[in-house]
């Protein structure tokens, strides 16, 4: 399926008319599929080239290596999780990855700083925290015109965002699934589930898999050009709006045999505000046709809440 294709140029370029079709277009494609892909999005090449190098170093280090990254007291949410320890919202069966997660530094004297966990440094790496850092900064740029596109959209002030977002709890996660080596139990890498944050920005993946469920409840795999990215919106998002923009469920399945040699990397970008940020949906996206769906939550409420379902928290 060829999802919606916008031009982030568009909405950077200055011309008011340009800037509102961007609008309009991600809008209408976030109402409808819930996933664009995203050109001229401001996130070097030679970049996105380090933090696949970074991330195939890391992975491809001895069990035991890895392991000393692993922070269990950290739910997940810094460092490493090993292979089989998350499983999709509603299901028992773990997901067939292993993971490392990359937060937020704080570099002001903003006081959420002491709501997160330092970083994990990875020794053997002297390049892995410098690039992850500036591959961190990069989405959040491309995220946050995303965001003031989206405020627009929704008839409220273009940086009503910003705030919340900035030194928010966005994580970067680089993601393994290794290759298979027995018949699988099931033809799926990553169980079906939707995204828990405001939107997710995932740079090419290595091989092919993601799939997102139609309207029509149908699977289909979804595709993208190689100087794309891939931008849906999450939970986060479709509650504040009222169901408004779509979180659309998607999956990752596994290759055809002849690939099962092979792994699979992907990076996604799960954009979080800051944990104080209200979700009670928008006023102006409740009515009579569209009553209010969710209880009143912030951001942090709401994330907890998720961590657990998904295994990650006790």
């Amino acid at each position: 399926m060829a999802i919606p294709v916008v031009d982030l140029a568009d909405f950077l370029s200055g011309d008011p008319k340009k800037k509102a079709e961007f609008v309009q277009q991600l809008g209408k494609a976030y109402e409808d599929v819930g996933f664009v892909a995203v050109k001229n999005h401001g996130i070097p090449d030679t970049l996105i080239a380090d933090l696949y190098k970074c991330v195939q170093q890391f992975f491809s280090m001895p069990q035991e290596q890895k392991r000393k990254y692993e922070k269990p007291e950290l739910s997940g949410q810094r460092g490493y999780t090993s292979f089989g320890k998350e499983h999709a919202k509603g299901s028992d069966a773990p997901d067939l990855k292993e993971f490392f997660q990359f937060g937020q530094t704080v570099n002001d004297n903003d006081s959420v700083k002491s709501e997160y966990p330092p970083n994990v440094s990875v020794a053997e790496i002297p390049a892995f925290t410098p690039v992850f850092f500036k591959a961190y900064r990069a989405f959040e740029k491309s995220g946050k015109a995303l965001l003031e596109a989206i405020a627009i959209y929704l008839a409220l002030d273009e940086h009503y965002f910003d705030d919340y977002i900035h030194n928010g709890n966005s994580i970067l996660r680089a993601i393994h699934y290794p290759p298979i080596t027995q018949e699988p139990k099931s033809a799926i890498r990553a169980e079906q589930h939707e995204d828990i944050n405001l939107i997710t920005l995932l740079v090419g993946a290595s091989a092919d898999g993601l799939e997102i469920l139609t309207r029509q409840n149908e699977w289909v795999p979804v595709t993208s050009l190689p100087d794309q990215i891939v931008v849906n919106v999450g939970d986060m998002l479709q509650r504040f709006t009222n169901d408004k923009l779509k979180s659309t469920t998607h999956r990752v399945v596994n290759p055809p045999r002849e690939k099962w040699h092979t792994s699979r990397f992907s990076i996604p970008f799960f954009l979080h505000p800051k944990s104080s940020m209200s979700l009670a949906c928008l006023q102006n996206c409740v009515d009579a046709d569209h009553p209010k769906a969710y209880p009143d939550a912030t951001a942090g409420e709401y994330l907890d809440e998720r961590l657990r379902e998904i295994g990650l928290k006790k």
